[in-house]
């Protein structure tokens, strides 16, 4: 069976965007992209909320001319990549984009049932915060940025429901990063 990821760029004291809605303060260390290089490749499918989507707009709007080696690579992995968007205000998506005709749990449902390869992933704490309250996600996978923000979006879900988790995995990165990987125990 697919396996289910969350996965994001967070900070110390837990949110994936700040009060102000920005996260310049996870900025593109050249070390801890090359990881999402390597991760995205183990990715099937990438379930998205409409803030997400819009911003991973950049990579198909983006002029390749403009972009370094790394950048390009991630690109040609990403744009390609099935992608399924949740939204109540978009009617239309792009590239290898389709809006959700369901919820989340029957999306997911769906694509587990559909042959294929690949973690389904998640992005967004909203849509991930539903397939948590589901019992849907399989992994968490964060890289955690030596930052505290003080508010904002936070990563996981206040929902006051115990989830016991199991490390596999954890890397340090010499920008004072360090991803960690939890399975969750069932």
């Amino acid at each position: 069976m697919r396996s289910v990821t969350y996965s994001m760029n967070v900070s110390l004291d837990g949110y994936i965007v700040g009060p102000d809605g920005g996260f310049d303060w996870s900025g593109p260390e050249p070390d801890v992209f090359r990881y999402w290089i390597d991760e995205i490749r183990e990715v099937g499918v990438h379930l998205m909320g409409r803030r997400l989507y819009e911003t991973m707009l950049y990579w198909e709007t983006v002029d390749q001319d403009s972009l370094g080696e790394a950048e390009l690579e991630w690109a040609a992995l990403w744009n390609p990549l099935p992608k399924v968007v949740f939204s109540t205000t978009l009617s239309t998506v792009r590239g290898g984009a389709r809006l959700a005709t369901g919820g989340v749990a029957e999306e997911i449902e769906r694509l587990r049932a559909e042959p294929g390869e690949g973690d389904i992933a998640i992005g967004g704490a909203t849509l991930a915060a539903e397939a948590a309250a589901s019992g849907l996600i399989d992994e968490y996978r964060t890289m955690v940025y030596p930052v505290l923000v003080g508010g904002g979006i936070p990563y996981f879900p206040r929902d006051e429901r115990r989830v016991d988790l199991e490390l596999v995995e954890t890397r340090p990165f010499g920008s004072n990063v360090v991803h960690l990987r939890h399975r969750v125990v069932r």
